[in-house]
């Protein structure tokens, strides 16, 4: 039954669900070096720094509606910097502080430009500025290394004078490390989507118009959710550093800004699991595909295009659809979620179990149970 203090609140089952699903899936990550041991540790962390990477992303895409195509170049910058002190100075904290920090500089100044712009525009022009970005990596030898990179990066251990001292050269410590900050970052991310803040950014996304005559700058909040989503990128360029013990030119290519669209465009964009599924759907299919054949991104491109085209709005979307709708029977057999029946049939707020959000009449969970009970009705009476 819906809150008589007109409070909206989260059905039961649905919380429920999510947490059980969120907790199996955090219980496998933690045991995830016990099971499979180091290699599978690393993949697992790569499979970490991506989706991070693309969950950043989706905050500028999905939820303010603006195509980016040099977020490599921020993840890059995040890269470099951190490398560039670990080899003078072996300080953990202070080289990923200041990766996070530079990426949101450098991300803060370009789009500064970019944001004067919508659609192709600022696309084009976030796709020259990382390949900028690009080309000073490539050309400045006596700082980034060029076209080598720089390779043989140590991991400094990470202390508290005093406290303790934890060896990040070993995969497992530094999987639990890269664990914990992932998990904070995206309950942080999922925290500023469902704020005022947030609802600003989708508002700008669905009509800026709208929110311009709100009294909102739409430059304003453009330049914080860029600057924002740039700095979760350079924070993914910060972990990725660690992994492979070395910052390399392709960091910043072009190339590399396709993966977060594409895990984005796999998952869904406008749920916040999207780019989560879509990130690990990726890196899964390359991994596979790598090991078959030489013309990996061929096969790669086909594949994703077919699965695009296949789960139209995203895979999770598609899911989500799919699976709601086939739990309506469960209501007229018994099982106890009245609260759900409830409100797939007001029509009130419905949070899926993959994160998704429907109101009114686009609710597919309440207009399944509506077509159900007007079915059932229809066999009763003519029985």
């Amino acid at each position: 039954m819906a809150s008589t203090n007109g409070a909206k609140k989260v059905p039961r089952i649905s919380r429920l669900s999510a947490r059980v699903l969120l907790g199996l899936l955090l219980l496998g990550l933690l045991v995830v070096p016990w099971l499979a041991g180091s290699y599978v540790s690393w993949l697992v962390g790569n499979i970490l720094v991506l989706i991070l990477f693309a969950a950043g992303f989706n905050l500028l895409f999905g939820y303010s509606g603006l195509l980016s195509f040099g977020h490599a170049g921020f993840f890059a910058v995040g890269a470099y910097v951190c490398a560039k002190i670990l080899l003078a100075v072996p300080s953990f904290f202070l080289a990923q502080a200041a990766g996070v920090l530079a990426a949101g500089l450098v991300s803060a100044v370009i789009g500064f430009f970019c944001i004067r712009h919508t659609r192709i525009y600022f696309a084009m022009l976030t796709l020259s500025f990382g390949m900028m970005i690009h080309s000073i990596i490539w050309k400045w030898r006596s700082v980034t290394g060029g076209d080598d990179g720089l390779f043989n990066v140590p991991v400094a251990p990470l202390s508290v004078p005093g406290l303790f001292s934890i060896d990040m050269n070993r995969t497992e410590n530094y999987y639990y490390f890269l664990l914990i900050v992932v998990v904070l970052c995206l309950v942080l991310l999922w925290r500023l989507v469902h704020s005022p803040l947030g609802l600003v950014f989708q508002g700008i996304r669905d009509s800026e118009t709208r929110v311009a005559f709100c009294g909102l700058s739409i430059q304003k909040y453009r330049l914080i959710v860029f600057t924002i989503s740039g700095m979760y990128a350079g924070l993914s360029g910060v972990l990725a550093v660690p992994l492979a013990k070395a910052a390399y030119p392709g960091m910043a290519h072009w190339t590399f800004s396709a993966e977060p669209v594409l895990a984005c465009l796999l998952g869904g964009a406008k749920t916040f699991a999207g780019p989560v599924v879509g990130a690990v759907l990726l890196f899964v299919i390359k991994e596979i595909i790598v090991r078959f054949t030489e013309y990996w991104s061929l096969v790669l491109g086909v594949t994703v295009i077919l699965l695009v085209l296949a789960f139209r709005g995203g895979v999770v979307s598609v899911l989500e659809k799919g699976l709601l709708p086939r739990l309506v029977p469960l209501v007229e057999r018994g099982v106890k979620v009245d609260r759900v029946a409830d409100r797939w049939k007001t029509g009130k707020k419905f949070r899926g179990f993959f994160g998704g959000e429907k109101r009114g009449l686009a609710n597919p969970g309440r207009d399944a149970y509506l077509h159900y009970r007007s079915q059932r009705s229809r066999k009763n009476h003519f029985d």
